[in-house]
């Protein structure tokens, strides 16, 4: 099936495209309120994480239901099917990789489904806070 637009207004389209949700500025408010210093999507680290704090080894990951193939609510589009099987693969596959490069170098990680945020925003944010003290005081134990 060809395009009905050419290149440059789809180049156009997917240049307005942000990396940075409207669900990530509410989380980072919510966290920065709960009186977390967390800095957001760090390019330096591997994978870009939406939220990360270097200082005791933690990365957080919002993933988006369309775009990491939730299996709840993950939906595949029905045109052009064979690109949108391989890349919605591809990024689940990503994910499988950033998780373990993450797992092996002794770092705290936390994905969590936007889907959980819409059903329970608090609650989320609840889980969010218990991970990051978890893993700060893990990390401070295991400097000694």
């Amino acid at each position: 099936m060809s395009e009905k637009i050419t290149k440059e207004q789809r180049s156009k389209n997917m240049s307005a495209i942000r990396s940075v949700s409207k669900l990530e500025d509410r989380i980072s408010k919510a966290l920065w309120a709960k009186g977390f210093r967390i800095r957001r999507n760090v390019k330096s680290l591997y994978g870009k994480p939406d939220f990360a704090i270097k200082k005791y080894k933690i990365v957080i990951f919002i993933d988006s239901c369309f775009w990491h193939s939730c299996p709840v609510h993950g939906n595949r589009p029905k045109n052009n099917k064979e690109f949108w099987e391989a890349k919605l693969n591809r990024n689940v596959e990503r994910d499988k990789e950033v998780t373990d490069y993450y797992l092996k170098k002794q770092w705290h990680i936390m994905r969590i489904w936007e889907h959980d945020f819409k059903n329970d925003f608090e609650g989320s944010i609840l889980l969010i806070k218990n991970f990051i003290n978890e893993s700060k005081e893990q990390t401070s134990k295991s400097n000694y």
